[in-house]
């Protein structure tokens, strides 16, 4: 089952790690997920939060006299296993309640782009010389990915696959390469993303992000699918 925490309270956030980033008090949402995972969002920004910090990873409460803060604040303390942090100071609390979402059953993709998926998986050429398939929906802590594959060099590639690639499609492939290169396994991790039609947006975020676009010709691959033993 999944219960997500929502707050909406007066904030500043600290971020400690690698860079690090300030976020001045003032009134945001604060997400607290199933996962692990805490986001704080404003009242923009539709597809991303302003700071989160993603699982695998812990919030611990601070008592106030612990770091000297005042008695009505609260300090909550978000940590990973590479020891980054995100401080979230809390002052006015407007709205605080848990919720159960239950199961959820995932993003089903429609025929077509299950069926792509299947076809590249059978043609993994399609993305460059030596590239061979690890596994097909690859699962990871936020979901699964379409296919992890190796390439000519033997390094890591995760493989997002969609009839039209958007903007949230790179943010989704974004959120299981970061998720993906913490796992000295498998890191480094490149990024695919795939699809029928990629609109110039999500190709230039892509771009930016070191993720790599492939337009795929879906009829194309339906002319190559092996229809041995099919009846239909």
């Amino acid at each position: 089952m999944g219960t997500v925490r929502v707050v909406i309270a007066d904030c500043q956030v600290d971020y400690v790690g690698r860079l690090t980033a300030h976020l001045p008090m003032a009134r945001r949402l604060i997400l607290v997920k199933a996962d692990g995972s805490v986001s704080i969002h404003a009242d923009d920004r539709a597809y991303k939060p302003l700071n989160w910090m993603s699982p695998p990873c812990w919030l611990e409460t601070v008592p106030a006299e612990a770091e000297q803060i005042p008695d009505d604040h609260q300090l909550w303390i978000v940590r990973n296993k590479a020891d980054e942090q995100l401080r979230i100071l809390i002052g006015t609390i407007e709205h605080d309640s848990d919720h159960d979402l239950g199961v959820d059953p995932g993003l089903v993709k429609d025929g077509v782009e299950a069926h792509l998926q299947e076809l590249l998986a059978e043609h993994t050429e399609t993305f460059g010389a030596g590239f061979t398939l690890v596994r097909r929906e690859y699962m990871t802590a936020i979901g699964p990915v379409d296919l992890l594959l190796r390439d000519g060099d033997g390094g890591t590639v995760a493989v997002e696959v969609k009839r039209r690639a958007e903007i949230d499609g790179v943010e989704q492939l974004t959120r299981y390469l970061e998720l993906l290169n913490r796992d000295p396994l498998l890191a480094p991790v490149a990024g695919i993303l795939a699809a029928q039609q990629v609109k110039p947006q999500a190709r230039t975020l892509a771009e930016d992000r070191g993720i790599r676009c492939v337009a795929v010709d879906y009829d194309a691959l339906r002319g190559t699918e092996n229809t041995d033993y099919k009846l239909f």
